[in-house]
Order: C-alpha cells, then structure tokens, then sequence
C-alpha cells in the first residue's frame, strides 16, 4: 500500500503520514471546541454548518501550502508576525467574550425559563456558523502549524504532479477530520439537554472552553514556523 501511495501520488512515508494526522486532528483546538459549542446550543444541522466552515477553512491552507505560501512566510517573518498576531487576538477575544457569557449566566437568578435558555457555551444565535468556523479556521494555530510545518513534508520533491500528491494528502486529512466532527457534533447534541438544564454547569463549561480559547491565542502568538 505504502508502495502504491508513492509510486501514484508522490507520498513519502504514508502511515507516519496517516498516524500523524489522527493524532494532531485528536488534539483539541478551536475547530473543534467550536463546532461542540455550536452543535450543544444549535443542534447537529448547525454543528455540521460549522464542519463545513472547518472543511473549507483547511482545504484554503491546503491550496496555500501547495502554493507556496510556506516558504513566503518563512522567508518573510514580518508577515508571519502580523499573520500570528492577528489570529491570536481574534481567539483571545472569542474567549473572552465566552468568559464574559459565563459570569453573565452564573450571576443570573435561577429560573425554568433561563435555565432553558442556556447552553453549554455562549454561542451568538445571529452567527453564521459557517463563516465564523471558517475564520476561526483559518486563524487555526494548530491548522496553520500543520500544514505549513508538517503537511509538505510528505510531499516527494522529485514527483512529476505535485498537485496530486497535495490532494491525496488533503483528502486523508479531511476523512479524518469530517470523523472525527461527526463524533464531536453528535456529542455536543446530546450533552446540549443537560447543559439547559444546570445553568452554573453551562457556565463552568463555558468558562473552560473561553479559556482554551484563550490559550489557544496564546500559543498561536509564540508560533514559529521551525
């Protein structure tokens, strides 16, 4: 199989290659904790909204790797600076905004009616899903590390169709990915009930999801490309 993958795709190593997306799309990160917040308050439909903004969100940085886009930032550390700066504060602001919900809906009295309400992170209902999965995914430090450190290694320097081998590789990574999803997203849709119905557990979890959110920024503002 190994054999296969390289002598029609240009793949080196395909297994490392295959084991080492499971293990980095297993890692939580914002895509993720995204679409289980929105799948928690909006249900599966809204959740695999989300999963398409992840879907495309990573095929963009797929098609940017591909292009080139990584020796670009490589070569040029300002851009990367102000590209990693900005994707860091947009994080840090979502958790922020997430904690702020969460003291809101733990200070709020008790009620059958707001209790109701709540979900298992404070997610805008006037959201698009969609657009928002999308720039939180491509501002996805994990993503962005992954595909522009790691995915292009896989990649034979010396194949005819490079562009090939780009989409054997990005295929791999989204059949985990879409699984991966699917689970969170049901997950969420059956977490979503209990959350309504214990307002201060609504608000714990929203606290620790705003808060990888905000580490997630972090670690995207001490990136480096290696």
């Amino acid at each position: 199989m190994t054999a296969f993958m390289h002598a029609s795709f240009g793949i080196t190593d395909f297994w490392t290659y295959v084991l080492g997306t499971i293990f980095i799309v297993l890692l939580p990160g914002p895509n993720s904790m995204y679409v289980l917040s929105v799948a928690a308050q909006r249900g599966v439909r809204a959740g695999y909204k989300g999963a398409c903004g992840v879907f495309v969100g990573d095929a963009i940085l797929m098609v940017l790797s591909a292009a080139g886009v990584a020796s670009l930032l490589k070569a040029s550390p300002a851009l990367f600076h102000v590209i990693k700066y900005v994707g860091a504060g947009y994080l840090g602001w979502i958790g922020f905004q997430m904690l702020r919900g969460a003291v809101r809906n733990w200070s709020k009295p008790a009620s059958p009616d707001s209790a109701a309400a709540q979900a298992a992170v404070p997610v805008d209902r006037s959201a698009n899903p969609f657009t928002k999965a999308l720039v939180i995914s491509l501002l996805n430090p994990k993503a962005i590390l992954f595909f522009i450190s790691f995915f292009i290694q896989f990649v034979d320097p010396q194949f005819a169709y490079p562009a090939l081998s780009f989409v054997a590789l990005g295929l791999v990574c989204q059949i985990c990915s879409f699984a991966y999803l699917t689970t969170i997203i049901f997950v969420g849709a059956r977490l979503a009930d209990a959350f309504r119905r214990r307002r201060r557990l609504s608000a714990g979890m929203s606290s620790g999801v705003g808060a990888m959110f905000i580490g997630f920024g972090a670690k995207l503002a001490t990136a480096t490309l290696g």
